[in-house]
């Protein structure tokens, strides 16, 4: 098997599969659409290139020597998307132009800067596939891992946003339209929720 099928065959699922930023994604896409959606995906995704910049060149073991930094950021990234989930609650009666400005650069940003998942996912690609991405490709093997994975992430955020449009559209003429912001809303909070009640902090 090739190297990047092999990378492929263990990032794929990982990036792709529902979590934080790309329930954040799906949300904004539905929201606002896909043009309106990328300076999120702009911050989001930034974020995760420093990541594994950070990574990649040494930060990820102090990270690994560090666990309870994992759980903290978890926490605090479960409490910032209830704060998102009410941000949607309360932009229920607001203007197109207030909801243009719903999700930004700068949430974007926080999300991911603050999403447990993203420092684990890029922790794991590190330890996995360094030393095999070395004996492919020498020296330049950090690089290309961290241009890999962003590649991969940015098209995958893009789906996520578009499929969050998509469902957006097949709703638009259903009852689900009037609840739209609520929905919007229970599906932060339950990743929220979800993120806050499987933190291991709780187990210490």
């Amino acid at each position: 098997m090739s190297f990047l099928a092999l990378w492929l065959g263990v990032m794929f699922p990982l990036v792709f599969s529902p979590g934080p930023a790309n329930i954040v994604f799906a949300t904004s896409g539905a929201k606002v659409g896909i043009r309106r959606s990328l300076p999120l995906l702009c911050g989001i995704d930034l974020v995760f290139i420093l990541k594994s910049v950070l990574v990649g060149y040494g930060f990820g073991a102090v990270l690994h020597d560090h666990p309870m930094a994992f759980q903290l950021l978890q926490l605090l990234g479960a409490l910032y998307l209830f704060y998102l989930a009410i941000g949607f609650l309360r932009s229920g009666k607001n203007t197109e132009e207030q909801q243009q400005k719903f999700m930004g650069f700068r949430d974007g940003l926080m999300v991911q800067l603050l999403n447990s998942k993203g420092w684990v996912m890029v922790v794991l690609m590190f330890s996995l596939f360094t030393e095999p991405a070395e004996q492919q490709f020498g020296s330049t093997a950090i690089p290309i891992l961290i241009v890999l994975l962003a590649l991969l992430n940015v098209s995958m955020h893009l789906l996520w946003i578009g499929a969050g449009k998509l469902l957006e559209r097949l709703s638009r003429q259903s009852v689900i339209m009037l609840w739209q912001n609520q929905l919007y809303a229970l599906s932060l909070t339950l990743v929220s929720v979800w993120l806050l009640a499987d933190n291991p902090i709780w187990q210490t």
